[in-house]
């Protein structure tokens, strides 16, 4: 590789319009900044992008406020030692529309290769050999694929790719009857031709868009007529009419992948990532065995300014945020507790996530029955939540501020 080379990084990173299903949890915080194995979500993507050679900028593209991220980006910064720059759409592109929108702050440093990466997929982000297999297939772009079970595929993008060469030969966005196991996981690497291929949409759309004769078919077609030239959405847009002209390639993951559409599958991803730092990141994993630090089982992260007894019990897949204060003999299983949050002596909190501030009472258990995929399998307190001493929450979601003196049972708490 000639180390004139620069490559950068782009991740999607959506906007407030675009996280509704995580609420409550994404009323005080954008969702990208939910943290997952006690790192903000976009964080992992981040510093999987730090491992690249020759990385010149890491650009996180969405329609937040700027303030949002501020903080965010200048500290991440400052810890990778690497330029992390927010840039806000005026308006939603579509994936492809947005890093178009950017092209020339996105080509400043006349990168040979530009990552696109959507910030709300948990994997291992295998951006290095991506690039290597990317290279050797020599077309405009590769996307990172997986294998999943066949009742699950039609959720997401299926697509039939070479199984000799992985050209992509054909891609279809949720479709309606089984098209193949192989699924988009939304981690693609691209030449700097992607642009050309952008532009070729908008120029057919605002030719279309001038014809102005509608013919009968084209008025059934209005549905695709009616989006604006500069939206162009990087699946049916881009990855369709390209598939099967030896310009787009895969590359298959064996390992894990999710998507972070829910609170609940918050806790599946950040048990992935908990297990994954035994790899990347062990330092930041706990250990303790009950005489002065707690008894720590399995992948369990926690704050460096919590303050956890020795008498308690964590683990697996917990992680603890800053400031957040565990009494004695408390048991925490399988949840996320975040930030400044009290849990009184034993407590016990399973399945879970615990919002900012919340304080739960002595001998109160928060619990679920952690079905990732079921509307109520974690329970959630939103931020700000009291549970008072000797309350039973279980397979519920209580919004903010709300108080808690009596158990419930599978509700929604407004």
């Amino acid at each position: 590789m000639e180390t004139s080379e620069k490559v950068v990084a782009v991740i999607m990173v959506g906007g407030p319009t675009k996280g509704t299903r995580f609420r409550p949890l994404s009323f005080n915080t954008p969702k990208p900044l939910f943290p997952l194995a006690g790192q903000p979500m976009v964080h992992h993507p981040i510093s999987a992008c730090k491992k690249i050679q020759n990385l010149a900028q890491i650009y996180l593209v969405g329609f937040y406020e700027e303030r949002e991220f501020a903080l965010y980006v200048s500290s991440i910064s400052y810890e990778l030692k690497l330029p992390v720059r927010y840039l806000k759409e005026d308006k939603p592109h579509g994936s492809a529309g947005g890093l178009y929108y950017f092209r020339d702050i996105i080509m400043e440093d006349n990168p040979s290769h530009i990552f696109l990466l959507n910030c709300d997929v948990c994997c291992s982000f295998p951006l290095s050999s991506m690039l290597e297999a990317h290279r050797r297939y020599g077309g405009i772009g590769t996307m990172l694929v997986i294998k999943v079970s066949a009742e699950s595929a039609s959720q997401f993008g299926e697509l039939v790719a070479d199984p000799i060469t992985n050209e992509l030969l054909h891609y279809t966005e949720k479709p309606e009857t089984f098209v193949s196991n192989l699924i988009n996981c939304g981690v693609y690497i691209f030449t700097p031709d992607i642009f050309n291929a952008i532009e070729d949409v908008s120029m057919n759309r605002e030719g279309r868009a001038n014809l102005r004769r509608v013919s009968s078919f084209e008025a059934l077609q209005s549905a695709t007529r009616t989006l604006p030239s500069d939206f162009v959405r990087l699946d049916q847009d881009i990855l369709s009419p390209l598939a099967g002209k030896k310009q787009l390639y895969t590359y298959e993951t064996m390992d894990f992948w999710e998507q972070i559409k829910t609170p609940g599958m918050s806790l599946k991803c950040s048990e992935l990532y908990l297990a994954q730092f035994r790899y990347t990141s062990p330092h930041l994993l706990a250990s303790g065995d009950g005489k002065r630090n707690p008894t720590v089982v399995g992948d369990v992260y926690i704050h460096p300014s919590a303050k956890v007894h020795p008498s308690a019990k964590i683990g697996s897949n917990v992680s603890i945020s800053a400031n957040v204060r565990v009494g004695a003999g408390v048991r925490l299983i399988h949840c996320i507790i975040l930030d400044d949050v009290e849990i009184k002596e034993n407590g016990l909190v399973i399945n879970s996530i615990v919002g900012w501030k919340s304080s739960i009472g002595r001998w109160s258990r928060v619990q679920a029955d952690g079905d990732y995929n079921a509307k109520l399998g974690t329970t959630i307190l939103g931020e700000a939540v009291i549970v008072e001493d000797e309350v039973v929450v279980i397979n519920s979601i209580v919004l903010p501020h709300k108080t808690l003196n009596v158990s419930v049972q599978e509700e929604i708490i407004l």
